[in-house]
């Protein structure tokens, strides 16, 4: 008999469940956000309803932080899953105000989690309580569905595509308060999307979905050098930097990766905070020798990892930065041309020229006073 490990999301299915082959294997930490990744009908939906346990599929195995719902002596009901499943469009009461709606769904044990004063300052509920549901916006209703969801104390929160039928302007107002949720509270969130750039943006692990299958799982920036990804026309890594200070004669925000150094234009930002940076494949360049004079401020002693076939014209390089052994992972998006000439191989040691790394979605709350940064 299979047993759970603490501090791991296990999940193993393998079936036919409304006729949608499921083959889904993966082990994750049970912290942050896990985000499944693919194409619309590739089984994301069909996957969240079997770790719900709304859909069961024989000798399948699901576990949560060491505590098994599913395997092939048990099978817990989703009422007892303590599981909280936010769907594409929630489901609201339009009798009951916002406050009322909360009060409804709250856990009538002692909270573990989150009380009703949390969630309401959490999710800047405040000024809605009195409204009713069916007077609310897209996404004001998405954040009344995440209260009431969270007031539940569950151990797992899994968000089904939740922003799919917002607009742009929606989905950027309720996406800091994803990350709210995932910085302030220890809670597991599984979110499924076919949006990269939302993935990107708060996600810690990724589980890669095609046909049904899950082809790649594991953090976040290694499974984006996977070729699966990495061959893709926008193929980019996301690294977690942290702010070391700030170079007021020039603008410039220094950031720590690991050994590494970065700078970036950019406001002063506090120090110690978390910055997630995008760096596409297209946005690195490599050269054979230290540049004695070059433009370029982001430049790190890597070797190649990989290199994997893009189109006639041009390749895309798995990096490794060598700074500190570090480890860290690049993609660099070169001409089949450049890497003939530079007598490219695999196993060989460059020097990786980073030209832009964005930073995705600074928070007000992470910016500092120019006083205060000097």
């Amino acid at each position: 008999m299979r047993e759970a490990k603490p501090g791991y999301i296990e999940v193993a299915f393998n079936g036919s469940p409304a006729s949608i082959p499921l083959d889904a294997q993966f082990s994750l930490p049970a912290k942050g956000v896990t985000a499944i990744f693919g194409p619309p009908g590739c089984g994301k939906t069909t996957l969240a309803r079997c770790i719900a346990g709304v859909q069961r599929l024989p000798n399948g195995f699901c576990a949560i932080d060491g505590e098994i719902w599913q395997d092939e002596t048990t099978f817990r009901p989703s009422h007892l899953r303590r599981v909280a499943y936010v769907f594409q469009l929630p489901v609201l009461f339009s009798h009951l105000s916002v406050r009322r709606s909360l009060l409804y769904n709250a856990s009538k044990s002692k909270p573990t989690l989150i009380d009703f004063d949390g969630v309401v300052e959490l999710l800047a509920l405040a000024p809605l309580l009195e409204r009713s549901p069916s007077h609310l916006s897209g996404a004001e209703r998405q954040r009344l569905a995440l209260g009431s969801a969270l007031l539940g104390q569950p151990r797992l929160l899994l968000l089904d595509d939740p922003l799919i039928v917002l607009d742009r302007s929606a989905k950027c107002e309720i996406l800091p308060f994803l990350e709210r949720i995932r910085e302030k509270l220890p809670l597991p969130m599984i979110y499924i999307s076919h949006d990269n750039a939302d993935i990107e943006r708060f996600a810690d692990h990724l589980v890669m979905m095609k046909d049904g299958v899950v082809t790649a799982a594991g953090p976040l920036n290694l499974v984006q050098s996977n070729p699966a990804l990495a061959r893709r026309g926008e193929a980019a890594v996301c690294l977690d930097t942290v702010v070391g200070g700030y170079d007021g004669r020039y603008g410039l925000i220094i950031l720590r990766l690991k050994a590494a150094r970065l700078l970036i234009p950019g406001a002063p930002l506090r120090p110690g905070v978390q910055v997630r940076l995008r760096i596409a494949a297209g946005d690195v360049s490599i050269a054979c020798q230290p540049a004695r004079a070059s433009s370029i401020l982001n430049v790190f002693p890597a070797r190649i990892k990989a290199s994997l076939p893009f189109d006639e014209a041009e390749v895309t390089l798995v990096l490794a930065l060598e700074t500190g052994r570090s480890g860290v992972l690049l993609l660099a998006r070169i001409t089949r041309r450049s890497f003939d000439a530079l007598r490219l191989s695999i196993g060989a040691d460059v020097f990786a020229e980073v030209a832009r790394a964005l930073p995705l979605a600074t928070a007000e709350r992470l910016l500092a006073t120019p006083a205060a940064s000097a």
